[in-house]
């Protein structure tokens, strides 16, 4: 298996744990209606990422910005919701970094 296919398929995994851990904030007191609709932006970018698309993945790494942001500002300030935005900040980074690894060995294939 290449680089490039391990990191499409992490990419995907980390995608489809970053959506369930979203929904994991009911546990920490948020309503479902919000923790859902915090998680429909991600279906933006799934059909690309599912393809394979270096330009979805390019646009996606600043699509993760503003998990990356809500994870840090609540794990800082929320102490009821720690652990959940522990989980949801190691997801987001992880999403973030297979990503870029998937543009990096993707680009290596086309020179």
């Amino acid at each position: 298996m290449s680089l490039e296919t391990t990191a499409r398929s992490l990419t995907i995994w980390f995608w489809i744990a970053l959506v369930a851990s979203l929904l994991a904030w009911t546990t920490a007191g948020y309503p479902w209606a919000i923790c859902t609709l915090a998680a429909l932006p991600l279906l933006a970018p799934l059909s690309g990422l599912l393809r394979g698309r270096r330009h979805t993945y390019a646009w996606a790494t600043l699509f993760a910005i503003p998990y990356l942001a809500f994870a840090v500002t609540e794990l800082l300030a929320n102490p009821a919701a720690r652990w959940v935005a522990a989980m949801s900040l190691m997801l987001v980074f992880g999403w973030f970094c297979t990503m870029i690894l998937f543009l990096r060995a993707s680009r290596a294939r086309r020179e």
